[in-house]
C-alpha cells in the first residue's frame, strides 16, 4: 500500500524502495518485490499481484508432499516457509535445532498443529543429523554461487553432509536473487553485527543436496537457484536521507 501511493512518483519509488531494503537488509524476498516494481511497466498494480504471489507461495506444498511418509526431519531455527510445511503433515518428526533463540517458539507452533518435536542441543546435532531423514535449511537469499542462510544452518548441514543425510535447501518466492543482491546482503549484514552475533551464515552451495521451491523438489542445484527477478542496479545504491 505504501509502495503504491508512489506510483505517480517513480523517483520516489525509487529512493522508497532504496530505504526498504537499506532498513530490512536481509529479508530477500522484499529485495525481490522491489526489484520487480522498479523494473516494472505498471508498478502499482504489480505490488498487489505481487503480494498475492508471496501469500500464495506453492513452495509448502511442494516440501509437505517432496517429504517421505512418517520422516523425521532436522531444522534450524524459526523456518517460516519449511515450516508451513511440516504443519501440513501430521505425520512428520521434527528435530529442532536453535538459532536465535528462535526454536522454542517454533516448537511452541508445531505443537498447536499435533506435530511432534523434540529440542536438539548443539552438542547433539550430530546424533540428531544421523537419524534424521532430512535436513531443510531455508535460505535467506540465494543464487547459483552463494547462498545466505539462518545462522547455525552451515552447522548442521555439514553434519547432515557428514553422514550422507541429505540436505533441502528451501527457496520460497523472493529468496531466489541476482548475485549482486546476495552479496549486498551479506555484505549489509556483516557490516551492522557484531563478529558473533550475525544473523546469516554464508552456506556453501554444494552442502545442499536438493532445492524446494514453488515449482517443487529438484537435484539441479544450480538451475533451481537461478534467480526469478530481473536485477535493479537502483537498489544498490545509497539512498539520500
Amino acid at each position: 500500500m505504501a509502495l503504491g501511493s508512489l506510483r505517480a512518483d517513480p523517483a520516489g519509488l525509487v529512493v522508497a524502495c532504496r530505504r526498504i531494503v537499506e532498513r530490512h537488509p536481509d529479508a530477500g524476498p522484499l529485495w525481490w518485490l522491489c526489484a520487480r516494481l522498479l523494473t516494472a511497466d505498471d508498478p502499482n498494480s504489480l505490488a498487489w499481484e505481487l503480494a498475492d504471489e508471496i501469500e500464495d507461495d506453492r513452495t509448502p506444498r511442494a516440501v509437505a508432499a517432496a517429504l517421505p511418509d512418517e520422516a523425521t526431519v532436522l531444522t534450524i531455527g524459526w523456518p517460516d516457509v519449511a515450516g508451513a510445511a511440516l504443519m501440513r503433515r501430521g505425520d512428520v518428526t521434527v528435530l529442532c535445532a536453535d538459532s536465535r533463540h528462535e526454536a522454542s517458539s517454533f516448537m511452541q507452533r508445531l505443537e498447536r498443529y499435533d506435530v511432534e518435536c523434540e529440542p536438539i542441543p548443539a552438542e547433539s546435532l550430530a546424533r540428531a543429523a544421523s537419524i534424521a531423514d532430512v535436513v531443510l535449511v531455508e535460505a535467506v537469499a540465494a543464487a547459483p554461487s552463494r547462498v545466505l542462510a539462518p545462522v547455525g544452518s552451515h552447522v548442521i548441514a555439514a553434519v547432515a553432509r557428514s553422514v550422507d543425510v541429505p540436505v533441502w535447501l528451501v527457496a520460497g518466492i523472493g529468496r531466489r536473487l541476482p548475485i549482486e543482491y546476495v552479496d549486498a546482503i551479506a555484505e549489509r549484514v556483516v557490516r551492522e553485527s557484531a563478529v558473533w552475533d550475525l544473523d546469516v551464515d554464508d552456506l556453501p552451495v554444494g552442502l545442499a543436496t536438493h532445492v524446494a521451491g514453488a515449482e517443487g523438489l529438484s537435484d539441479d542445484v544450480d538451475s533451481a537457484l537461478r534467480p526469478d527477478v530481473p536485477c535493479a542496479p537502483e537498489l544498490l545504491r545509497a539512498s539520500p536521507f
